[in-house]
């Protein structure tokens, strides 16, 4: 609910972008509902469309166009998910030890996923999709808070907000790519590549590092 809330405010693009360095709120059942959506009965795909439709608050035929499908196959797959869960007798309650930690690793999983489809839509007459990067990045904000010491939490947000940072700098005037050693670097954020790097340097070293640190 208050996804879709959030989302139905007429907002400029400005006002969307600015959302990636919003604070966390006091108070979010959205946390709990995203390790609910990445619940290991579903497969991937499943566990992808129904965070975004549960969680991230988008429309059926928003995801669909992501996803380069049709409304009515991602509506019967979201509908599938919830039944799927409804027969593993899924609870809304945050999982506890080994499920926990599985059920995290699913979420930096889905995450992952929102944000590479927003970085570099697969549908769609746009390169990227601030509603999909931004929803990405709130999200893992809210992930890193709730573990601060999981180094691939940490890696998971540094690499989105690294990414993010150089996104106007990613196209010309004319739409096309601008490869990465042409880009105007005084069009990257520095907010978001200082904030990228405090968190990578703050976990980097610490143990052997994941694929979200790497990257």
């Amino acid at each position: 609910e208050q996804a879709r809330q959030r989302r139905e405010r007429d907002v400029s693009l400005a006002e969307l972008a600015s959302r990636t360095s919003e604070p966390v709120p006091a108070t979010d059942d959205s946390l709990t509902l995203l390790l609910l959506c990445c619940h290991p009965e579903l497969a991937p795909a499943s566990q992808v469309a129904l965070t975004l439709r549960a969680v991230g608050g988008l429309t059926t035929a928003e995801i669909a166009h992501a996803h380069g499908t049709s409304e009515a196959t991602m509506g019967t797959r979201i509908s599938r998910a919830k039944q799927r869960l409804a027969r593993a007798g899924a609870r809304f309650t945050p999982p506890t030890g080994a499920d926990r930690e599985s059920r995290m690793a699913a979420v930096m999983r889905v995450l992952y996923l929102v944000f590479n489809e927003g970085y570099t839509a697969t549908a769609g007459p746009d390169l990227t999709r601030l509603d999909l990067t931004s929803e990405a990045i709130r999200l893992a904000r809210m992930l890193h808070a709730a573990a601060p010491e999981d180094a691939e939490a940490n890696g998971l947000l540094a690499l989105m907000l690294l990414i993010e940072s150089r996104r106007a700098a990613r196209t010309g005037a004319d739409g096309g790519l601008v490869p990465l050693d042409e880009q105007d670097r005084t069009r990257w954020n520095r907010d978001l590549v200082r904030e990228g790097t405090a968190l990578i340097d703050g976990v980097w070293g610490r143990r052997e590092a994941g694929p979200y640190q790497l990257q």
